[in-house]
């Protein structure tokens, strides 16, 4: 299953992507129109959505709809750091002994289509195309074994940094965290259509030129391994999201730097899960 948030007529609620068309949840007593209420639902939520799909519930069409953020406010955003070989290689790092992760503001989420700001303050705007995946039931000091129960689905991600923020502290929080640094998108795909996440093709390009072209099965960390150690630390709840990290290929380690410019376009595709696409703009002076 396919699942969004999406806005028709002013309205923003939770649906599902078949083919070219969207299945409304509107007028569903079952199916909560926030994202985290749905998630918060499980397994009944999910029924009442397929009972939609199935009875063939009123439809729109994709293409009449604005797609937002899977999960526009997540509780949590975190993302680890240095989890592809390739790209601890091209940064001169040393490989980790555990899992390094930091935060990013859920301020910063924007959903497909919309505009990623080069900041006032600075030029040094750089891509991380990454895969991420939302919790989807409350859980505490899950095994790894079991962690692929308390995933709710898969989505692609895009970690843009800006460098020399980020270089500043060692928390690398607020380069992560500019405001339209967390496009997610452009759907939140279940498990079940996945099958394994660790065997997926994930590219990014920038305007026509591939620039990160890697399977997720090279991360150090698989997603089951990341759920196992920030559950010994922290409840994890409905709508948090977790992005895997990114392979090589990112701006600032090209020569000359590869950073992003307004009028530029950023595509990150995941096998099995599609294609998020952001433009680049310069940030308005009156936001």
């Amino acid at each position: 299953m396919k699942l969004i948030t999406f806005t028709h007529n002013r309205l923003t609620r939770v649906g599902a992507v078949v083919g070219e068309f969207v299945i409304d949840s509107a007028g569903s007593p079952d199916i909560p129109a926030d994202m985290i209420a749905f998630l918060n639902g499980g397994a009944p939520a999910l029924a009442a959505m397929q009972r939609q799909i199935d009875g063939g519930g009123h439809r729109l069409a994709l293409r009449e709809v604005k797609l937002e953020a899977p999960v526009p406010r997540p509780g949590k955003f975190l993302a680890i750091s240095l989890n592809y070989a390739d790209h601890i290689a091209e940064t001169g790092k040393d490989k980790p002994d555990y899992p390094s992760f930091f935060t990013k503001q859920s301020t910063c989420v924007i959903g497909p289509g919309e505009a990623i700001q080069r900041p006032k303050v600075s030029d040094k705007l750089d891509y991380e195309g990454e895969l991420a995946f939302v919790i989807g039931r409350r859980c505490r000091h899950v095994p790894v074994e079991k962690a692929h129960e308390v995933i709710a689905g898969f989505t692609v991600a895009n970690d843009v940094s800006v460098r020399d923020w980020q270089a500043r502290s060692p928390t690398l929080m607020i380069g992560k965290s500019f405001d339209t640094a967390g496009p997610l998108g452009p759907w939140l795909v279940t498990p079940d259509e996945i099958g394994d996440p660790h065997r997926l093709a994930i590219k990014t390009w920038v305007d026509g030129e591939l620039r990160q072209n890697a399977d997720t099965g090279q991360m150090i960390f698989n997603c089951y391994e990341m759920v196992a150690y920030l559950s010994q630390a922290m409840t994890l709840e409905p709508g948090d999201v977790i992005s895997t990290g990114t392979p090589a290929g990112v701006g600032v380690k090209m020569t000359p730097r590869g950073y992003l410019r307004p009028g530029q376009t950023v595509r990150v595709e995941i096998e099995k899960i599609g294609a998020l696409v952001n433009p680049v703009i310069q940030e308005p002076d009156d936001s």
